[in-house]
Formats: structure tokens, C-alpha cells, sequence
């Protein structure tokens, strides 16, 4: 039943990914709510168990936001909050684990898909920043070319 909710969230969303990664993100999301209800209701774990849910659930997030992005900087930017927010995610689990609100054991798998969709958001991150202009962002930058040569002209026939 999960993976037909899972189908379900997800169907119909194409966009710039060709990977799992969408699919993986959420699966991920609905991991950090299965162990945030998993936290015990007292103050440290109400703060700490927000943190994590909100984290670890803005990657997913992020990323189909990424996904429908219509520029490459806008793609870029997704993805490098996404990542921000994988970071963060590690971090909260660590400070679960500390703080003695779950265990080693609850948390380790969580915490190595964290540090496994940091990697591959910093791979996308780094390709993208190297690879030449696609056609989306050049169309971009040629309009706003034209529209400074045009603003240019303007401002030289006034004077």
C-alpha cells in the first residue's frame, strides 16, 4: 500500500530529473514521519523531533521544486537547499541519538540515505555549475540582452 500512495503522490510529475531521486525523496519523508512519531513526547524531544520533521521532509519538497524549475539557476538553487536540508537532517538524528530520544540502531539507516541524498545532490549540484548553458538559460540571457542593447539604444537616442 505505501508504494501505491508513493505512485500516487508522484505520478504525472515529470520535470528535469531522470533518476529515482523525486520518488527517493519522498520515500524519505514519509521515513522521518514514521520515526518523528517514534520520539518521545517530553521538551527535548518536541524541539528536537520539529527539527527533524521539518528538515527532513523540505528535501523532498525542495527537490520537486527543482524538478519543475524553469531555469537552470532556479534548478541549481532547489537542489542546493535540498542539499542544505539533507545536511541538516543528518544533524538533527545525530543530536536524537545524543539526546538519547532514539537509538543507534532507529537512526542509522535514516542517517545514511541522508548522507546518500546529500551526495547525489552535490553530484547534480557540481555537473550543472560545470556543463555548458543549456538552452533554457540562454534563452533567457539573450533576451535580457536584447532588452539591455534595446534599454542601451533608448538611453543614446535621448541624450
Amino acid at each position: 500500500m505505501a508504494n501505491q500512495r508513493n505512485d500516487i503522490e508522484t505520478k504525472g510529475v515529470t520535470g528535469r530529473f531522470h533518476g529515482d531521486l523525486p520518488e527517493r525523496t519522498f520515500h524519505f519523508a514519509s521515513l522521518i514521519i514514521n520515526l518523528f512519531d517514534q520520539i518521545p513526547s517530553c521538551p527535548k524531544g518536541w524541539v528536537l523531533s520539529r527539527q527533524l520533521l521539518r528538515s527532513g521532509t523540505s528535501i523532498g519538497a525542495n527537490v520537486r521544486e527543482a524538478d519543475q524549475a524553469l531555469t537552470d539557476a532556479e534548478f541549481v538553487q532547489r537542489c542546493s537547499i535540498a542539499r542544505k536540508e539533507a545536511s541538516e537532517t543528518d544533524y538533527w538524528l545525530g543530536l536524537c541519538v545524543v539526546a538519547e530520544l532514539l537509538s543507534e540502531v532507529e537512526a542509522a539507516p535514516v542517517r545514511e540515505e541522508a548522507l546518500e541524498l546529500l551526495r547525489i545532490l552535490s553530484t547534480i549540484i557540481r555537473k550543472c555549475q560545470t556543463r555548458p548553458t543549456t538552452g533554457r538559460q540562454s534563452q533567457s540571457r539573450s533576451k535580457n540582452s536584447d532588452a539591455n542593447a534595446s534599454d542601451t539604444a533608448t538611453l543614446e537616442r535621448s541624450s
